[in-house]
């Protein structure tokens, strides 16, 4: 009976102990650390060779943690203004980690299935097709499109009060195919 017991309140606990994160960020810039192809149809390159673009949008977020605010899944949609400044975005869905805490900081680190989709470039003057874009589509095709298994980011979270975080993630490089992207925003404990 009291081993009964005793499971049925760590069960209880530990479900207490989950709770729910509602985040949005402003996407901002975008790293492509050699450089990029298309560098004459980036609107807002900040350097020549492409190396810093300005990709405005914003991402939300919500967060279920599964075990003690340590582990959660994450599902984030973002809209932006792709580095050619056209209608684009990403869905992610993944599994995340907290990698360390302390005091008010913390960094978070996750993977998972990520879609990006964008307006086709292949319909812009001056579009060089390269080997290294993983964006599918036909030149006739209005959007173009990829899919990565293996999406990640890492999260810096810097604590306010009990229910809201500065928030700043980082999606890493995967070369030679995806650039690295910054976003700042808040995280809200729901």
């Amino acid at each position: 009976m009291f081993k009964l017991l005793f499971i049925i309140l760590t069960f209880f606990s530990a479900v207490v102990a989950q709770q729910f994160t509602a985040g949005i960020k402003l996407t901002g810039l975008s790293i492509h650390p050699r450089g990029a192809t298309n560098v004459s149809l980036m609107k807002y390159k900040l350097d020549d060779d492409g190396v810093f673009v300005f990709d405005p949008g914003t991402i939300l977020s919500f967060e279920k943690f599964l075990y003690r605010n340590i582990f959660s899944i994450k599902i984030a949609q973002g809209l932006y203004a792709d580095c050619a400044r056209q209608f684009a975005g990403m869905s992610h869905i993944g599994l995340r980690g907290r990698i360390f805490q302390i005091e008010k900081h913390s960094f978070n680190g996750g993977i998972g299935p990520t879609f990006f989709f964008r307006k086709n470039w292949q319909k812009l003057n001056g579009y060089v097709n390269d080997d290294y874009s993983i964006f599918k589509g036909s030149p006739e095709d209005n959007w173009q499109w990829a899919f990565l298994w293996y999406g990640g980011e890492f999260e810096y979270n810097y604590k306010i009060n009990d229910f809201i975080e500065l928030s700043m993630s980082i999606v890493p490089y995967i070369p030679p195919y995806v650039p690295i992207i910054m976003s700042f925003g808040l995280r809200m404990l729901i």
